[in-house]
């Protein structure tokens, strides 16, 4: 459902980009689906720098342990995959209150935005928790 939702926004991209709408100003549900969708992209970009420092610096890490101690790429690896179904299950569970409706890509990549950004966080704050 949620790939269904993402490929409906993005479809949307090709009528007009992301940034042809004026999010401060946009008007229509085409317009705040369309700012919701570029919103949600930047959250991911920022998710995805942070989980690739991440995982360097665990397996870094990892890297300096003896054989039998090291796990933690692999036990963030997992975390992520499972944060994953987490996140798109959730949203699309809080999608269904415009079920249907033109808002509704819009209730759900809003939440995949703020979600996404609070792990963007937790993952910049392990970085920074290892590196002291």
């Amino acid at each position: 459902m949620t790939r269904l939702l993402l490929t409906f926004c993005f479809c949307l991209g090709t009528v007009a980009s992301a940034q042809d709408a004026d999010c401060a100003d946009a008007a229509t549900q085409l317009d705040l689906n369309r700012c919701a969708a570029a919103a949600w992209e930047a959250a991911d970009a920022r998710l995805n720098d942070a989980y690739r420092v991440a995982i360097a610096l665990v397996k870094d890490w990892d890297s300096r342990l003896a054989d039998d101690e090291r796990g933690a790429a692999d036990r963030l690896r997992e975390a992520q995959r499972a944060w994953i179904t987490f996140r798109d299950k959730g949203c699309e569970a809080e999608g269904y209150a415009m079920k249907g409706g033109s808002a509704e890509p819009m209730v759900v990549l809003g939440c995949m935005r703020a979600v996404t950004l609070d792990r963007a966080r937790q993952l910049e704050d392990m970085v920074a928790a290892y590196g002291n």
